[in-house]
């Protein structure tokens, strides 16, 4: 009986947790993306600056602001939370199922803590580029660099 119970309440958190990934992609998906986000590696090259302290372009500022505040928010932490409870859901469902028809459980019931170990990291990974929020408040933005043959 505790295993129904606690099945159902990870299917509704679950549940919960995947409709808050897809309200929080859909506003990823309808803003304007940086343009320095377009480039090949953008991405690790700008958080490794981040990271050294090194001065950033504006468009390299810019890009970095987006990806700290991305994964800042608060929805971005809904995407492992939907993946751990996918896993537990697993786990838990095997565990019922064993409980209510009899025998012991094996390997495959608790298979589902792959995704839970999965979403772990993910979740590190956030919390890793939010905390660069700090570094970013303090990094140099270099200045434009005019070409004097354009002018």
């Amino acid at each position: 009986m505790t295993w129904g119970i606690l099945t159902i309440i990870v299917a509704v958190a679950a549940v919960c947790f995947a409709s808050c990934v897809f309200v929080y992609t859909r506003r990823l998906e309808n803003r304007t993306p940086a343009a320095f986000g377009e480039t090949i590696g953008a991405h690790k090259a700008v958080l490794a600056k981040v990271r050294g302290g090194e001065p950033l372009t504006q468009d390299e500022f810019d890009y970095a602001r987006e990806l700290v505040d991305d994964a800042r928010s608060p929805l971005a932490y809904a995407i492992p939370a939907a993946l751990f409870c996918g896993g537990l859901f697993y786990i838990v469902g095997c565990l019922h199922e064993l409980d209510v028809h009899g025998g012991n459980p094996s390997f495959r019931t608790f298979i589902g803590g792959l995704p839970m170990l999965g979403s772990l990291n993910i979740f590190a990974q956030l919390r890793r580029v939010a905390r660069l929020n700090k570094r970013l408040q303090v990094v140099e933005v270099e200045p434009p660099v005019l070409d004097p043959a354009q002018g």
